[in-house]
């Protein structure tokens, strides 16, 4: 078989949790070995696919939601491959003056998400790592769009239970939010490890072979890296908790996730006081 072509710096034999992402969303930017290793997690969680579009789909309702709030500022940590829903267009679609900055560390995601953007004085894509908050709240790019005096939403959107405990996530969390502004918010979905330990103990297994962790959490640890920030109603739910509750979900619309699968997605926001 022929070697695939990636970007300088980019080893394709190395699964991407990223790229495995846009493979369960039906993207086209992945590699042989992004495929095998989702093929795999499918086999455990053939939910997987489904999961990942709702989680798109739900992005799309929290900058909605924080829209209407007010917020006009985004900063979409570990913010993936474009894809469907993408923070930006939600929010210049319903407010031009919105800003965004995307980050994320990985080169494939940086370079699809700076060609995308080209043009745009409304929109940044920055290369950096989430888990040093020092250098992403000081990079230039971020201070040039994004003013931390004023209301902010930082989104950590499917991000976090690819994060290792000994990379402190508890820690740097806490640092954005003492960066925020009050009346800023806090977005995170996460996988939870309560509702099927053995299916995510066993991807967490195929993880090892990957780019970064699975480390899914219980709802408690969940629910501590929004501090003392106000969780919005209903707070942090999972499950079918959510049915009916925008903009957790799509009220009247049926979700097509099955029960366990769905108590496998926690999802909260936070504002701060």
């Amino acid at each position: 078989m022929a070697t695939e072509q990636a970007p300088p710096g980019v080893d394709p034999r190395l699964p991407n949790a990223a790229r495995m992402y846009d493979y369960f969303l039906d993207g086209k930017d992945n590699f042989q070995a992004d495929r095998e290793l989702a093929e795999l997690v499918l086999s455990v969680l053939p939910e997987t696919r489904e999961g990942a579009r709702e989680n798109r789909k739900l992005i799309g309702r929290v900058v909605e939601y924080l829209l209407g709030k007010g917020v006009r500022q985004f900063l979409d940590l570990g913010s993936g491959l474009p894809a469907q829903q993408n923070v930006h267009e939600v929010a210049l679609r319903l407010a031009p003056d919105a800003r965004v900055v995307y980050v994320d560390h990985d080169t494939v995601v940086c370079t699809h998400g700076r060609a995308i953007l080209a043009g745009g004085d409304r929109v940044a894509m920055v290369q950096g790592d989430v888990r040093r908050p020092e250098s992403i709240l000081g990079d230039p790019e971020v201070r040039a769009l994004i003013d931390f005096d004023e209301p902010v939403a930082v989104l950590m959107m499917f991000l976090l239970h690819l994060v290792a405990d000994e990379d402190d996530p508890q820690g740097f969390v806490a640092a954005y939010r003492e960066a925020m502004a009050p009346g800023s918010y806090l977005a995170v979905s996460h996988v939870g490890s309560d509702a099927a330990p053995e299916r995510t103990a066993r991807i967490s297994e195929f993880y090892r072979k990957a780019n970064t962790p699975f480390c899914p959490r219980t709802g408690e640890e969940i629910a501590r890296f929004f501090g003392d920030f106000e969780l919005i109603p209903p707070g942090l739910v999972n499950g079918r908790q959510q049915d009916d509750v925008f903009p957790f979900a799509d009220p009247g619309t049926a979700v097509p996730v099955d029960e366990e699968m769905a108590r496998m997605g926690y999802v909260g926001v936070g504002r701060k006081p």
